[in-house]
């Protein structure tokens, strides 16, 4: 089985920003959602998977519908909007940080027969950065375009970009030169 096939990820976007450092979060959110829109646009032309992976925010019994519906009714549905997943995007729920913690995406992704997953969303410095070196660990390539993923703390972004670069061999690029 070939693992070269690519896949976007979309790191906790499904979001009601109801958490203590949303406020320092929402400036690096509203600059990233433009150029995320346009790298989910590109993969969807190219029938490249789409997988939004997304907090639970502690609520057990939720399902993606659910989530979706919680943050397009709070104050920042302008920023879950453009964002919304469609009929053929995917849907894993995460309780961690990792976009594999105990969740179905490695298996998802060797169903898919996935290599390549570039990592979009949120945030920078700390679930990418923590999916990122699970993804490596799996011998997965890990992709992040850079104007696509949102931070709290710039520094501490520019930090985990390097670190995910150098200690991860990922590629740290922009959107626009994401190929699939």
């Amino acid at each position: 089985m070939s693992r070269r096939r690519s896949a976007v990820i979309v790191i906790d976007m499904i979001n009601t920003y109801d958490h203590a450092d949303a406020e320092l979060l929402l400036p690096s959110v509203e600059k990233a959602i433009p150029p995320m829109v346009d790298l989910i646009g590109h993969a969807r032309a190219q029938q490249i998977p789409v997988i939004y992976v997304n907090d639970n925010f502690g609520e057990w019994r939720s399902h993606h519908g659910e989530i979706l519906e919680t943050a397009l009714a709070g104050p920042h549905a302008d920023l879950v909007e453009p964002l919304r997943p469609d009929d053929a995007s995917l849907f894993v729920v995460k309780a961690r940080h990792s976009i594999f913690y105990e969740t179905p995406l490695a298996y998802l992704l060797s169903q898919l027969e996935v290599g390549n997953v570039v990592l979009c969303g949120q945030v920078t410095e700390q679930c990418v950065l923590y999916s990122a070196l699970d993804a490596h660990i799996r011998h997965l390539k890990v992709t992040v375009p850079q104007d696509a993923v949102a931070h709290i703390h710039a520094d501490l972004a520019e930090a985990a970009l390097q670190m995910m670069r150098i200690n991860m061999n990922a590629d740290i690029v922009n959107s626009s030169s994401v190929t699939f």
